[in-house]
């Protein structure tokens, strides 16, 4: 395959069949659970790092009276989104799955889109959390479903991990914006 083939700078590149063998991990699991379960958690992993990314933009550009508020809440949770990023690709690397290798990868793979408006209100801003958040809830259910079907019980667990912290997330963000209290 080729380092950076057409297809992966232009489509949704993906995991490849098979794990370089100086990569594959010994595990019970068939390449073909392996490469099931590798392709529902990367894009959530790639997912992930977009969402760090724009967190921290909202944390560095939130302005007006519930400044301090937001800027911690925002900080807190980009946190919370980066650890999450390291345990599901060492988890992916434990069934010998590879993970991303590079923003372009991520960027081929995420489906949370990036805010680059020059200005957002605070309101825009737990706007747009609360309906990416809602997107990864669901992709991680999904994702669950993949890792119980192929016997991952561990990555299924870890998955259950971040789908609790994601649906805290919302819940503080929906909070929040109750009454209009983020304008």
């Amino acid at each position: 395959m080729a380092r950076n083939s057409k297809a992966q700078r232009n489509g949704r590149a993906s995991q490849p069949a098979r794990a370089h063998r100086a990569l594959a991990t010994p595990t019970d699991l068939t390449p073909t659970e392996v490469a099931a379960i590798a392709g529902v958690v990367n894009p959530l992993i790639a997912d992930a790092l977009a969402l760090y990314v724009k967190i921290k933009n909202y944390h560095w550009h939130v302005s007006g009276p519930r400044f301090r508020d937001l800027h911690l809440l925002f900080d807190e949770q980009a946190a919370q989104v980066l650890e999450s990023i390291d345990a599901l690709a060492e988890r992916l690397r434990k069934i010998g799955a590879t993970t991303l290798r590079s923003l372009g990868h991520a960027h081929s793979l995420a489906r949370i889109e990036d805010d680059n408006d020059d200005f957002a209100t605070p309101a825009r801003m737990v706007e747009r959390l609360l309906a990416d958040h809602a997107g990864i809830t669901a992709r991680v259910r999904a994702a669950i479903e993949v890792c119980e079907e192929h016997s991952d019980k561990a990555t299924a667990d870890a998955l259950i991990e971040v789908l609790d912290a994601s649906e805290r997330r919302t819940w503080f963000l929906h909070e929040i914006a109750q009454g209009g209290v983020a304008r």
